[in-house]
């Protein structure tokens, strides 16, 4: 199997570390280059402690899960002959505690807007069946205990 790799570079820099008094920013680098600022996020770590304008771990984790359905949705319906032009997904992540009182993001919902181009164009039923088969065949829901639900977008 394939092999992911990531690095995360995190220097200590603040008045007090052991008064929570630092910062969490840090790097992301991936072996295609990329390096990526990233930071906790200032719901769970306030600010000046926070980047806001860095990427968080859970909006990683949201963009993960919908970048992975999108792939999925997209390569399953070209095997039918439906040709998806552009797909945009406002996903959202919501955290709550588990039974022990620990944070997780119990539920992602995506909202995928679709766009078709061609003759050919899927039906309701055919949408709701490709999101169902992405869902089962998409790698990242594979390897999660959160829900992932797909329903219209917002703004339709």
């Amino acid at each position: 199997m394939s092999k992911y790799l990531a690095t995360i570079d995190w220097t200590l820099q603040g008045p007090d570390i052991l008064k929570g008094q630092y910062s969490r920013e840090h790097t992301w680098s991936f072996d295609s280059g990329i390096t990526v600022r990233a930071s906790s996020s200032p719901s769970v770590v306030p600010t000046p402690w926070s980047n806001p304008a860095n990427i968080d771990p859970e909006e990683a984790f949201v963009a993960s899960v919908s970048s992975c359905h999108m792939l999925t949705f997209v390569w399953l319906a070209s095997r039918e002959g439906f040709v998806a032009g552009s797909y945009r997904d406002k996903s959202v992540g919501v955290m709550t505690k588990n039974e022990h009182g620990v944070p997780w993001m119990s539920v992602i919902t995506l909202r995928p807007q679709i766009k078709w181009n061609g003759a050919k164009q899927p039906t309701a039923e055919d949408l709701q069946r490709l999101h169902h088969l992405a869902h089962e065949q998409c790698y990242i829901a594979n390897s999660i205990k959160t829900e992932v639900r797909v329903e219209p977008p917002l703004d339709e």
